[in-house]
């Protein structure tokens, strides 16, 4: 396939994971980037998350290390608890990530953001710019920020999260998906003799849930959720003690995690979602990442495959030779993929909020005894990256 003569000049909007990761793989295949970042400042976000097998091995498909490892902990065990933490069923997730290739990471979100601003450079994102809209022109695409500003570049990618500005520019403004429970989520400093090297487990009761996960460093990284109304979720200001209280009687350790947790470190978010976009972009813009394909947590694949994306669209940045090809053959290669991910992340949602006591008991018999493929097979199926079939050059 031919060589792009001239490299398009990427404008990237967003330094989230997704947006920093665009910068980092256009930088790997010689491709200039711009980041502008609406915050003033880039703090570490308060929470943690998974860089999936899928998602590492995307980056070496770059020759990209990030050196997660040593940022993070290996998964080495992934355990499905009922509420009191007694064993519903331990998962070969190990076993199954060593087999495709390797590990996954649990890490804190704000040593991930360091890494990657670390390969790309804090000092190279335009901070304060504030998106407000973009123009189609005669050779490329100008964007408009909030203080009169202008960005000028051959190709526009909207990374900037599920309320996305160039989304709502390119595809029309809606109201996100909500559903109705809320996720609390934080990372703190804990030891615990469960919480072992490599621990991951969920916890699994009657409208609410609980995940637990060493994240390294003598930190946990934890989440749990309750059913609420959407509104509720939307708007919660409740406190800590709501949480102590939501998880009262639970196993020992989720308890304790808690109780250790600073109050001003706890994040509390609505669960949600959009419907699936099948038209990303249009002429020379396009999305990433929760931008483009905003999905529930069950299958721990939002910033990993916001990662994938940002691999997957510098392949095709390098390998077309016109830009606006290279982002066609971009969303044509990333759609069924992460449709399939956002639909199978809600219909796990569906039955991990279950809160009828005998739906429940049927779903734990379920996890206990299924067979292991079948419980195995939408994990193995996420951890298998789908990344562009083109050479690329460094």
């Amino acid at each position: 396939m031919p060589q792009p003569t001239a490299s398009p000049r990427v404008l990237v909007i967003g330094a989230g994971i997704g947006g920093l990761a665009a910068a980092v793989a256009l930088q790997r295949v010689g491709i200039e980037a711009e980041v502008y970042e609406r915050a003033e400042v880039l703090r570490p976000a308060g929470s943690g998350l998974s860089v999936m097998t899928n998602a590492v091995l995307a980056l070496r498909a770059l020759d990209i290390d990030l050196g997660l490892e040593k940022r993070g902990q290996t998964v080495l065990r992934s355990d499905l608890l009922d509420a009191r933490g007694r064993l519903l069923r331990s998962l070969p997730f190990r076993a199954a990530c060593e087999r495709i290739g390797a590990p996954s990471v649990a890490l804190y979100r704000g040593d991930l953001q360091a890494a990657l601003l670390d390969a790309w450079g804090e000092g190279r994102v335009t901070l304060g710019a504030v998106a407000t809209g973009y123009e189609v022109t005669g050779t490329g695409v100008r964007v408009r920020f909030q203080d009169g500003r202008e960005a000028v570049g051959d190709v526009l990618v909207g990374a900037d999260g599920i309320n996305s500005v160039v989304r709502s520019a390119r595809a029309g403004t809606e109201a996100p998906r909500d559903s109705e429970f809320i996720c609390w989520l934080s990372v703190t400093p804990f030891r615990h003799p469960k919480l072992t090297t490599g621990f991951n487990a969920h916890y699994w009761g009657r409208g609410r849930r609980f995940g637990l996960h060493d994240v390294g460093h003598g930190r946990a990284y934890w989440w749990g959720t309750q059913n609420m109304s959407a509104d509720s979720a939307r708007h919660w200001e409740g406190d800590k003690e709501q949480i102590v209280r939501a998880f009262a009687g639970w196993a020992d350790e989720v308890q304790e995690v808690i109780r250790a947790t600073r109050a001003e470190d706890i994040l509390g978010v609505p669960a949600r979602d959009r419907p699936f976009l099948e038209q990303w972009g249009d002429g020379p813009v396009t999305l990433l990442g929760d931008a483009a394909h905003p999905m529930m947590p069950s299958l721990a694949q939002g910033g990993s495959s916001a990662i994938e994306d940002a691999v997957v669209l510098a392949q095709c940045l390098k390998a077309y030779p016109e830009p606006v090809a290279a982002l066609r053959a971009y969303e044509s290669l990333r759609r069924e993929r992460t449709y399939r991910l956002v639909k199978a992340s809600r219909q796990f949602t569906t039955v991990e909020q279950l809160d009828n006591p005998v739906l429940c008991a049927l779903r734990n018999l379920y996890l206990r005894f299924a067979p292991q493929s079948v419980l195995m097979r939408p994990f193995e199926d996420a951890l298998k990256p789908h990344l562009a079939p083109l050479e690329t050059s460094s």
